[in-house]
């Protein structure tokens, strides 16, 4: 009987970590910071303007954070005395864009003190960079609340790219989520850079048989090895996710199809009919995708379990980063509205999915 305990035991936990909360809703900040959502756009729109890279940085931060203990902002805090934070966990040693959240938390803070989630800003910040990546829009539901405990042994817990598609679905639906949510929210691979550490296991030594993985296009991966060197000794080598890859479509799904996919968890997708099936409509339909995708993202978004609302985005405990040295001037209505509104007018909307 104990084994059968402790399965249900470790079931309830699951659930209870990566339960969708019903507590959020669309018009969370509506009077209590009603330009929240433009004043975060204009940072990400301000950060991307200077560095193409943002985009898919903030949405992979996004996804890392909400796959550890919820979307709860922990991805973001620093290691402290002997813990050692999640960011600072293998996985995550190669995130950045962080200073995008930092700005827009701090530009919060000076107008609606204590009121706006580091986890929201993180959601609305993936968001945002999907629509300036040229990808859909949709209403973000808020009313998240920050975690106080990141270890960077979780981060274990993070998909990885040599994963099977038995390994990418048990770690998916631990989390909720169908094989539907997996092959739409893999799409997010649309965009973005990968080094070479994450798929040089499919382009040498990948068995005593095959010295390149058998579903990876040999042309693919000559070009792969080119760009990887065979020692290694480059930190930096590596390659975009796809040929557009500031671009947020459909592509990924192609390539796939092509046997182009960069790491064996995206080829994986055609090793199961419903995947593989999905994989094909996306590939045709980048309206479907767009869709899929959606759905997908608020559905993962809602896993959640904080307990506060963090000053300091990198702290639970105001200090250390966070300066506190500055006045909050006070600013009428219409100044602020004049400031802000521009940023979040049709430009994000554009494109807005209905759910």
């Amino acid at each position: 009987m104990a084994p059968i305990v402790a399965l249900f035991l470790s079931s309830v936990l699951i659930f209870s970590v990566f339960s969708p909360v019903n507590s959020l809703s669309h018009n969370y900040y509506e009077k209590t910071c009603p330009h929240a959502e433009s004043i975060i756009a204009y940072a990400v729109k301000t950060a991307t303007s200077k560095d193409k890279t943002v985009p898919a940085a903030l949405l992979r931060l996004h996804f890392h954070d909400c796959f550890i203990r919820g979307c709860d902002a922990s991805v973001l805090l620093n290691s402290h005395g002997s813990n050692k934070a999640e960011k600072d966990g293998p996985p995550n040693l190669s995130l950045h864009a962080l200073y995008v959240i930092d700005s827009a938390k701090k530009e919060l803070e000076t107008w609606c003190p204590g009121v706006v989630s580091c986890a929201d800003i993180v959601a609305l910040a993936a968001r945002d960079a999907v629509v300036l990546s040229g990808g859909p829009s949709w209403d973000v539901p808020k009313g998240r609340k920050d975690g106080r405990t990141s270890k960077a042994s979780e981060t274990v817990k993070l998909p990885a790219p040599n994963f099977t598609i038995s390994q990418l679905q048990q770690s998916f639906s631990q989390r909720g989520l169908s094989l539907d949510d997996l092959v739409a929210l893999s799409g997010g691979h649309t965009i973005g850079f990968s080094h070479c550490s994450s798929f040089q296991n499919r382009i040498r030594s990948f068995s005593a048989k095959h010295d390149t993985d058998p579903s990876i296009n040999p042309s693919f991966a000559a070009k792969l090895r080119g760009v990887c060197p065979k020692n290694g000794k480059s930190k930096n080598a590596g390659t975009t996710m796809d040929p557009s890859s500031t671009t947020f479509d459909n592509t990924y799904y192609k390539l796939i199809l092509q046997k182009k996919g960069l790491f064996s968890s995206d080829q994986a997708l055609l090793s199961n009919p419903k995947t593989q099936n999905l994989v094909k409509k996306f590939a045709t339909s980048r309206e479907a995708f767009s869709k899929a995708f959606v759905n997908s993202m608020i559905k993962m978004s809602s896993l959640t379990g904080g307990q506060e609302i963090r000053k300091n985005c990198r702290v639970t405990d105001p200090g250390e980063f966070w300066s506190r040295n500055f006045t909050v001037a006070k600013r009428s209505s219409k100044a602020y509205q004049h400031r802000w509104k521009p940023y979040f007018s049709s430009q994000f909307k554009r494109k807005q999915i209905k759910t």
